[in-house]
């Protein structure tokens, strides 16, 4: 794409246009990670940590994304397909079928000769039958020939042609192509550029080369090396992978087809001195290079042969899928998503998967960069108090549209309007009744537009982004309890991952919108902790039986106890008996089934809780007819009662149920 423009001296100058290489591109739109946030957050509060569950989102991708185990599986199909559909014969075929023709045509010639020598005759033909099983022996034989045909001739002469642009094809990638029909002057220049390639790596093994040297060279064969090398460095690191390509190649022969090839490659070109300048280069990278593989071997078991040059271009890609696999695996130390060489996966797998590894690479950069992932002093990852609060708000919006749903409108008890003005305010959101903080809204207009210009005098242009609304609170203050129940049973029977994303919608509605109200988060298993929502959201599963309702109680009215002037609620989710409590000297006593002891002092407990007038409401998990026989007798002794959400729906039913206590105090609720 191009565009013209005027010169400053009037003329006109063309602009041209192309991929942006500067960085990451500045109007690409900005990742959205809200979905590897949702992933990220259900596999934290699953129990992984949350560098593990980044790692883990990585791997096996998102909706409709390809993860790095995805495309580590397509690395390993294609390594798998190029040995089973190649073998490394291809050369050795190429040669016996030439060497074939070529015997062919002679006999024929000798056949029709009428002028020959009968003797000289049988002396030829006797040859032509008795040439050695081995390809590489009958062409030796036969160098010194004096062909009478001419195309036999002419066929026997492209053996040394192909086996000269083979062995070369091994080093420099391509030259099989580009020698074909090579002339005399071709060959002696390939053969200047060894031996000048040699002496340039002969002075950098002992120090003494310059850039100046490099420049040399490649000013004078550069036309060699199409990747144009930037300096003697990557000349070699280039060079030397496809020589240890090569070498790795000919060990994942058979000992015969190496012994062939070596005593064919001796007669390429015709040239010994060809193979003496190949083989010093070859010392001389291994010499530089020692750290790559020489020694490594591959068993190819396909069908199709690949010449000597194709065969290490075959290698090379394997090894280039090996160190894709390892790139995409992700388990060494310091793995991170820029190490994936994105240039080998688009050789490898194409366009298509470069895309996908380049969208995990920015999806994990800005959970990083952004702020929704927290490093903590000892280089953990923790989800930030901005990650929970977008949690939060996905997971309470999810309960408000199933409260809506079961109302036929919105719950508009969510944006805590009915009540008394906090003096603060807050964006204004869809379904919104509270009046505008008209301030605020223009403010927030005035700093908008300032950078845009004058307008109209007297004329503010307000957009709905402007708009704040004030915010309110409910006359009446609750001090929530929410116990839940991380029992063994919790975790085993998939109840764990919604417990705590009812705990997070309730947390951030009370944080949020009833900033008045006190919420205490209480866990119950063997022992009862009070946790902050940070804990609770990370808290891995406990393998370790005992439901201790009882302590739960106690730690609940502790919090009662220290909020006298609001109204106490009380919610509780588990899914078994009581089968612990706590004694007197503050250990925990277990017994399963429930003992009457634990019943008792579970009983009496919640008693000394109700007394205080606490709102109560009981959350069933299951269907076990001892757990809800025991429950409904409990919220009958305390004046509550008793429901039995889906899993999907504790959330919505949790949240409906602490706003149903609150429209208790203060009458009649704008439903919308």
């Amino acid at each position: 794409m191009s565009n013209s423009h005027t010169a400053p001296g009037g003329g006109r100058r063309r602009a041209r246009y192309g991929r942006y290489t500067g960085g990451p591109d500045p109007l690409a739109p900005p990742v959205d990670v809200s979905g590897a946030l949702d992933a990220i957050a259900e596999d934290v509060m699953a129990g992984y940590s949350p560098e593990r569950a980044l790692r883990e989102y990585l791997r096996r991708g998102g909706a409709g994304r390809e993860g790095y185990d995805d495309l580590a599986r397509r690395v390993s199909e294609k390594r798998r397909e190029l040995l089973q559909k190649h073998n490394l014969g291809g050369t050795l075929r190429d040669v016996k079928k030439l060497l074939d023709d070529a015997v062919l045509e002679e006999r024929k010639q000798l056949a029709r000769d009428v002028t020959m020598d009968d003797d000289d005759r049988a002396l030829r033909e006797m040859q032509m039958a008795n040439l050695p099983v081995s390809t590489a022996a009958a062409v030796q034989e036969l160098s010194d020939y004096d062909w009478q045909s001419t195309d036999a001739r002419e066929k026997f002469d492209h053996i040394r042609d192909l086996l000269g642009r083979e062995v070369l094809d091994q080093r420099f990638a391509g030259m099989k192509q580009a020698l074909e029909g090579a002339t005399d002057e071709d060959r002696a220049a390939i053969r200047e550029m060894l031996a000048d390639l040699n002496a340039l790596l002969d002075k950098h093994r002992r120090g003494e080369d310059t850039q100046q040297d490099f420049a040399e060279f490649m000013a004078r064969h550069g036309d060699h090396f199409p990747g144009n090398p930037g300096s003697v460095e990557e000349l070699i690191d280039a060079m030397a992978r496809r020589s240890a390509a090569a070498q790795r190649m000919l060990n994942s022969m058979s000992e015969e087809q190496r012994r062939e090839l070596m005593e064919l490659s001796a007669q390429a070109f015709g040239s010994p001195e060809l193979m003496d300048q190949l083989g010093a280069l070859d010392e001389n990278l291994r010499s530089i290079r020692p750290d790559l593989d020489w020694s490594g071997a591959e068993d190819f078991s396909g069908d199709e042969g690949l010449g000597l040059g194709d065969g290490t271009g075959a290698v090379q890609d394997i090894a280039e899928l090996d160190a894709l696999a390892e790139q995409l695996s992700q388990s060494y130390g310091g793995a991170h998503s820029s190490d994936i060489d994105l240039e080998a996966l688009t050789r490898q797998l194409g366009e298509e998967a470069s895309v996908s590894a380049q969208i995990l690479a920015d999806i994990e950069r800005t959970m990083r960069e952004s702020g929704l992932l927290r490093k903590e002093a000892d280089g953990s990852l923790r989800l930030s108090p901005r990650a929970m609060r977008r949690l939060g708000k996905a997971l309470l919006d999810d309960a408000a549209q199933k409260l809506g749903a079961r109302s036929g409108a919105r719950d508009s008890r969510l944006a805590g309007a009915s009540g008394e003005q906090t003096g603060a305010s807050r964006p204004w959101e869809f379904g919104d009744t509270q009046p505008w903080d008209v301030t605020r809204t223009v403010t927030n207009a005035l700093q908008r537009t300032a950078g845009e210009g004058p307008s109209a005098p007297g004329r503010v242009r307000i957009e709905v982004g402007d708009v704040e609304v004030v915010e309110t609170e409910a006359r009446t203050q609750s001090a929530v309890a929410l116990l839940v129940d991380t029992s063994y049973s919790m975790a085993t029977q998939g109840r764990w991952v919604p417990m705590k994303r009812t705990a997070l919608a309730l947390h951030h509605l009370v944080s949020t919108r009833f900033r008045g109200d006190e919420l205490a988060l209480i866990t119950f298993g063997r022992l009862a902790v009070t946790m902050d929502i940070d804990e609770l959201t990370a808290l891995p599963p406990v393998h370790e039986q005992g439901t201790n309702l009882h302590h739960g109680l106690l730690l609940a009215e502790q919090f009662f106890a220290r909020h006298p002037g609001m109204d106490p609620t009380l919610l509780i989710v588990t899914d078994g008996e009581p089968t612990a409590h706590l004694e007197a000297h503050g250990e925990t006593w277990f017994d399963w089934p429930t003992h009457p002891e634990t019943l008792r002092r579970t009983v009496t407990q919640l008693d000394r809780v109700t007394r205080r007038g606490t709102r109560t409401t009981f959350f069933r998990l299951g269907d076990d007819p001892g757990l809800e026989r025991f429950l409904n007798q409990l919220a009958d002794r305390a004046g509550g009662r008793v429901t039995a959400p889906d899993l999907d729906d504790l959330g919505a039913a949790v949240v409906g149920e602490y706003l149903r206590f609150r429209d208790s105090g203060y009458g009649e609720v704008d439903w919308g």
